[in-house]
């Protein structure tokens, strides 16, 4: 397993079977966790990105069977804040520090492209890069979120089983979802995705393709956590999710693409004391602190008992900062464009030029 974990660190290549053995074999985990922060601090640093997260609305019209905020299910409060309400918001985070702002919602109907593009030019006024999490949507809206200013996009696969998919996916497709990945790439925004760790019916096969996946996409931010059964979904009697293999999960992730930004997730802080810092010694180097209205926050519940629900901004600051000290760690001052992403626009504008040369030479 240590040779593993040595290839891994030194080529950040694994095959499929090597990473299935590393998931099913927990003797060597610290030495996995270990390397996995050595790599993080190589290529990404020790700084740590905080991103503001606003979760403008709670309605959706999908219905997957592990997610609260599934259209069927009729005990969730549903709410959605407007425009001014959203941009009140940013200027919170504006005054706590922020770099980056995360706007996250379900697939609400009601943001209609030129709502959105709205929001967007008038948060990236305030200077603020942002990522958007909103779903399924057209080249055409990833394109004019881009134009507007939309910096990144996080659409998360949950799993690259396809069959699994379906099922808990009603009403989905999962070519479609790897479709819009493909498209937001093709933009020009920083492209997210992620998995859940431990949903019923997943196998460790599949999530070693699930890493295999992030690899294969070229991906520049990826969030993993743990599932977590909401008592409102179909999936309510199913078994937690393992922390530790979410954990594994994701320094196998740091490990095979090293430059990339990844979160340490409320659902690892949720479900385990201190997981978010236990995810930071582990290759994670994004925190995204809830800034939404208290008055709403409690209704956003993809999963129970979410960290950070009462929580006041203020505190929540102060308090990441003196953990990230505690671990010799510090918050970055800058957006935290994913290093992955630059040297990939750069590369791209290499080739460009090179191709423009050839057709004068011709």
């Amino acid at each position: 397993m240590k040779n593993l974990i040595y290839k891994a660190e030194q080529t950040h290549s694994l095959s499929k079977d090597e990473l299935i053995l590393l998931l099913e074999n927990d003797d060597c985990s610290e030495d996995l966790f270990q390397a996995a922060d050595r790599v993080r601090q190589k290529f990404v640093g020790d700084e740590i990105h905080l991103r503001g997260l606003i979760e403008f609305s709670n309605i959706c019209k999908n219905n997957c069977c592990y997610c609260g905020l599934r259209r069927d299910n009729s005990n969730l409060k549903r709410y959605r804040l407007s425009v001014q309400d959203i941009l009140e918001t940013a200027n919170i985070g504006k005054r706590l520090g922020f770099q980056t702002l995360v706007l996250q919602s379900g697939e609400d109907l009601h943001f209609s492209l030129a709502v959105m593009t709205e929001i967007i030019k008038a948060i990236k006024s305030l200077g603020f890069s942002l990522t958007l999490s909103v779903g399924e949507k057209s080249k055409e809206e990833y394109l004019a979120y881009r134009k507007a200013g939309a910096d990144r996009f996080l659409l998360r696969i949950e799993t690259t089983d396809k069959k699994l998919y379906q099922e808990l996916d009603p009403g989905m497709d999962w070519n479609v979802r790897k479709a819009c990945l493909d498209d937001i790439k093709s933009v020009g925004m920083e492209v997210g995705s992620g998995c859940l760790v431990g949903l019923p019916g997943q196998t460790i096969s599949s999530l070693a393709d699930d890493i295999l996946f992030f690899k294969q996409i070229d991906a520049d931010m990826i969030g993993i956590g743990p599932f977590i059964p909401h008592p409102d979904t179909p999936l309510k009697d199913a078994k937690v999710g393992s922390f530790f293999l979410a954990l594994k999960v994701m320094a196998l992730t740091r490990l095979l693409l090293p430059d990339i930004n990844i979160p340490a997730t409320t659902a690892m802080e949720t479900l385990a004391p201190n997981g978010q810092i236990k995810a930071l010694q582990a290759g994670a180097n994004v925190i995204m602190p809830n800034i939404t209205q208290k008055s709403v926050r409690q209704f956003y519940q993809l999963y129970p008992g979410k960290s950070e629900t009462n929580c006041a901004c203020e505190n929540i600051v102060n308090e990441l900062k003196q953990k990230f000290e505690a671990i010799g760690r510090r918050i970055s001052q800058n957006c935290g464009t994913s290093p992955h992403f630059i040297a990939r626009s750069l590369k791209s504008l290499e080739n460009t030029s090179t191709s423009e040369n050839k057709a004068l030479e011709n």
